[in-house]
């Protein structure tokens, strides 16, 4: 009796010990995998169309394979020279394979000197394995800027290039990871929670792309009043006079 209890109690701490084994191992294997995908990665940042309205699109190429279970993540970080209509995104978002998270409310109203600069998170997803190669093109639009008493007709805007994090829940042992940066960020676009991701290292040091917004010259400020205000009374008048003229009440 006591032989058969012993050899029952000896087999399942032998199975609990193999299971744990093989959930150390398979832990393991995939912090080994996300340390393959944190190689250098080609990111490059483009800027399209003209004027106000732009479109900034980001391209990732990875070094390494297909994995399945890894998650990617974007951080742009704005200047308040622009602004990004969360309306806008949200029907992007439903035609692409990402989504968006903003850090604080957009005010799509207000002057570029009265505006903050903002965060967006940027989350790209498949139904299959995570692809090697993806691209996201966000559009952005530029704010209105105080006129300029200095000559300059333009203001110059300055686009960083994202962030590029990377995370796999079956790989909690990050520290192992280094000399990789651990950042806290969202988990998800619905920001429900925050997890620890692994930043990604480019190939190379990216310079921001540039833009010019046009600027209002602030000597005519003036003339311009000055003019608005005869024109709005010449119309004033020429209307009271024919309301008067046709007896229009």
């Amino acid at each position: 009796m006591y032989f058969k209890l012993f050899c029952v109690v000896s087999a399942l701490s032998l199975f609990s010990k193999c299971h744990c084994l093989g959930e150390k191992d398979e832990i393991q294997n995939h912090c080994d995998l996300l340390r393959q995908w944190l190689a250098p990665s080609s990111v490059t940042v483009e800027l399209n169309k003209k004027g106000f309205h732009r479109e900034v699109t980001t391209t990732v190429e990875f070094r390494s394979k297909e994995l399945s279970g890894v998650k990617v993540l974007l951080i742009h970080r704005w200047p308040r020279d622009v602004y990004v209509d969360p309306y806008q995104l949200a029907s992007l978002s439903d035609q692409n394979k990402w989504k968006i998270l903003l850090d604080s409310p957009i005010d799509l109203e207000v002057p570029a000197h009265e505006a903050s600069g903002f965060v967006t998170y940027v989350y790209p997803f498949s139904t299959g394995p995570t692809s090697k190669l993806f691209k996201v093109t966000i559009p952005i639009h530029g704010r209105y800027h105080k006129p300029s008493f200095d000559g300059k007709m333009f203001k110059s805007v300055d686009i960083e290039a994202p962030e590029l994090l990377l995370r796999t829940e079956k790989c909690a042992q990050l520290s192992s990871l280094e000399p990789h940066t651990v950042v806290d960020a969202p988990c998800t676009a619905s920001n429900s929670s925050t997890c620890s991701w692994v930043k990604v290292k480019p190939q190379q040091d990216l310079n921001p792309v540039s833009f010019q917004l046009p600027v209002g010259d602030g000597s005519l400020v003036a003339h311009v009043c000055g003019g608005t205000l005869l024109v709005t009374m010449i119309c004033c008048v020429a209307l009271s006079k024919y309301m008067w003229k046709h007896q229009i009440i």
